[in-house]
């Protein structure tokens, strides 16, 4: 009757017990804490993959902005999530070209960006090198409507962000020659603070510069030098030879099958002529396509790359010789702050050295003057001799002194000219 009457007195005894263990158990009121609404500034595993804006460039020369996350991206270009992390601007990560099955992956200065065999996929961005990419993408898609292009659509990508990279470190390289060739002139003729503390913060951006443009260049060398990698960016060859293989295993399917319908419509009526047109109409589709998919077999399968990789070689040997002319540019003016460094190390050490001979000098006079100033402080004692009963003594004493210290002098001078310790 009780239990009836109260349905939730044993609800408040399990929730009293329960906050009693609780409050007596410290391992407990660490788990509950820890497990209850988390840490404001954490983000749940589940939701870590939010939306970001893209810039979608097809190849005849349309773009439009498009809503995407993560998990969509990495399956559209068969993509794992490391290669994405180049592409996040919340990370800082060096100059890369990345390879992959479906994709290209670019990360060059500004500009980041997946290249498939079909479509651009730009990062959004309100800087001006990325509005430029795209616009001038743009541009020169439409033109090649009606101007044929050997070149294929994910070269030409790859081909301005390149283009973009090393004209943007180059010009930079420029403007960084310009600001620092008068104050490094400016130091040469006159040496002050203000003028240390401008070349120090020019060398520190020349330093970041340098290490830039080091990483692209090393990274184009590193496509040149691997054929392989090389290969794995000819995604409309590998798109066209996929789409072949399908086509063979279809048509060889068709034939595997093609025998059997024919025996099993014993009832149907079968042209002789019909039947014998088809035949042949699928004997030469079959003999292409086994003709395309040996020639591509033997030419990938066996080596593992496409016959012609000169196309993408000689594109990236003329960017990878931009770029090394800008990485030389760079180390000639390092060059020339250093000149300049070792300039004005060695008029610090010139007027190191005269002082150190003045002091030199300065020593030795200040040594005779204390051997005159004993010999007076002699004479000033109070005590009985015959020297001073006629006071010309005194003034011979002196005289003849003073006619020491300065022999002495020149003795000084001698020994220092003998020893070159300066020239005189």
């Amino acid at each position: 009757m009780e239990e009836s009457r109260n349905p939730f007195l044993q609800e408040n005894i399990i929730e009293s017990a329960s906050s009693y263990s609780t409050r007596f158990n410290p391992e407990k009121r660490g788990r509950q804490s820890f497990t209850g609404t988390g840490f404001p500034g954490l983000k749940k595993r589940g939701h870590a993959l939010g939306n970001r804006s893209w810039i979608k460039i097809e190849q005849n020369g349309s773009s439009k902005v498009v809503e995407l996350d993560k998990a969509t991206i990495m399956r559209h270009c068969s993509l794992p999530a490391r290669d994405l992390r180049l592409l996040d601007p919340l990370f800082i990560y060096p100059s890369t070209i990345l390879g992959r099955e479906k994709a290209i992956v670019v990360s060059l200065e500004q500009i980041r960006c997946i290249i498939t065999a079909d479509e651009v996929f730009l990062m959004n961005s309100l800087d001006g090198s990325v509005v430029e990419y795209k616009s001038e993408l743009c541009i020169r898609l439409q033109k090649e409507k009606y101007h044929s292009d050997d070149l294929p659509f994910e070269f030409k990508a790859l081909e301005l962000a390149l283009e973009f990279a090393c004209i943007t470190l180059d010009n930079q390289v420029k403007e960084l020659e310009m600001e620092i060739h008068p104050v490094l002139d400016e130091l040469a003729k006159s040496i002050s603070t203000l003028n240390l503390e401008r070349v120090r913060r020019f060398k520190g951006h020349l330093l970041a510069l340098t290490q830039r443009v080091q990483k692209v260049c090393d990274e184009i060398e590193h496509l040149m030098n691997d054929d392989g990698d090389m290969a794995e960016m000819y995604l409309t060859e590998k798109k066209q030879r996929s789409s072949c293989n399908d086509l063979y295993d279809q048509v060889q399917g068709n034939n595997l099958t093609e025998p059997r319908v024919s025996l099993g419509s014993r009832s149907a009526p079968v042209s002789p002529v019909g039947s014998t047109s088809g035949a042949h109409k699928l004997q030469r589709a079959f003999s292409n396509v086994s003709a395309h998919r040996h020639g591509s077999l033997s030419a990938s399968s066996v080596t593992g790359e496409p016959e012609n990789i000169d196309q993408l070689e000689m594109l990236l040997e003329a960017y990878f010789v931009g770029i090394d002319n800008t990485l030389n540019k760079l180390l000639s003016l390092k060059e020339y702050i250093d000149d300049t460094e070792d300039l004005i190390n060695i008029k610090l050490g010139n007027v190191q050295n005269k002082l150190i001979k003045f002091e030199l000098l300065l020593t030795a006079a200040t040594f005779l003057a204390t051997v005159f100033a004993v010999v007076t402080a002699v004479f000033g004692m109070n005590f009985e001799d015959e020297v001073f009963d006629e006071p010309n003594r005194f003034n011979w004493v002196v005289s003849i002194s003073a006619i020491l210290c300065v022999i002495l002098y020149i003795c000084f001078l001698l020994y220092f000219k003998h020893k070159k310790v300066f020239p005189l």
